[in-house]
C-alpha cells in the first residue's frame, strides 16, 4: 500500500515537474517574441513543441510567429524559410488537433503573407482557399473571436482590391470586438489575439 502510495506520488511530482518546465519555457518564449527576438522564440517555441508531442500549441506558436514575421519580408530566401516552417508545424498541428478554428485562421493568414508579398502569383490560386478557410471556421466556432475577425477583415481586404465598399464589414469587426470582451478559455497559452487590431481597424472602418 505505501509502496502504491509512494509510485502515485512520485508520478504526480513528475508530471507537475513537465508542467512547471513547459510553462516556464513558453513564458520565456513569448518574452521573446514580445522582444521581437522572433528566431529565438521561433527556436524555442520549437523545442518546446519537440518535447511536448500531443500539445498543438506550441506547434502552432512556431506557425504564428514565421507567419508575423514574413508580412513585409521582402527576401524571397527568407521568405520561404518563414513561411514553410510555418506550413510545416501548422500540418503537425493540424494532425494533433483535427477542425480547430484557431489553426484554419493561421493556415489562412500564411496564405495571406504570400499574397502580400507577390499578389499576381500567389492571389489567384490561394484566395479561393482562403474563403473556404474562413467558411469552414465560421462553421465550426462562429463566436470565435479570432475567426470573426479575421474573416471581416480579410473580406475588407478583397473589397478593396476590387474597388467595393468596406464599410459592410465594419460591423464584423464590431461584432468581433464584442467576442472579444467576453472570451475565457481555462486553457493555459490558448491564442488571445487580435483585440488590438481589432480596435485599429474599427477606428478607421468606413474611412
Amino acid at each position: 500500500m505505501k509502496n502504491g502510495i509512494l509510485l502515485i506520488s512520485m508520478l504526480m511530482a513528475g508530471t507537475a515537474m513537465a508542467q512547471n518546465a513547459y510553462t516556464k519555457g513558453m513564458n520565456k518564449a513569448f518574452q521573446l517574441w514580445e522582444a521581437n527576438n522572433t528566431i529565438e522564440a521561433s527556436n524555442l517555441f520549437e523545442r518546446i513543441a519537440l518535447a511536448e508531442e500531443d500539445n498543438w500549441l506550441p506547434y502552432y506558436y512556431v506557425a504564428q510567429v514565421n507567419t508575423f514575421a514574413s508580412f513585409g519580408e521582402a527576401d524571397a530566401a527568407v521568405l520561404e524559410n518563414q513561411l514553410g516552417k510555418a506550413k510545416e508545424f501548422l500540418d503537425i498541428a493540424k494532425r494533433l488537433s483535427p477542425n480547430n478554428p484557431e489553426l484554419l485562421v493561421q493556415e489562412a493568414l500564411i496564405n495571406t503573407a504570400w499574397i502580400a508579398y507577390d499578389g499576381a502569383t500567389y492571389g489567384m490560386v490561394l484566395s479561393p482557399k482562403n474563403a473556404q478557410l474562413y467558411t469552414q471556421a465560421v462553421k465550426l466556432d462562429p463566436n470565435n473571436p479570432r475567426v470573426v475577425l479575421s474573416k471581416a477583415e480579410w473580406d475588407m481586404g478583397s473589397a478593396l482590391y476590387f474597388g467595393k465598399d468596406t464599410t459592410p464589414y465594419c460591423k464584423d469587426v464590431e461584432r468581433a470586438l464584442k467576442l472579444f470582451a467576453n472570451f475565457k478559455t481555462e486553457i493555459p497559452f490558448y491564442p488571445r489575439w487580435g483585440e488590438d487590431r481589432a480596435k485599429e481597424i474599427l477606428a478607421t472602418c468606413g474611412n
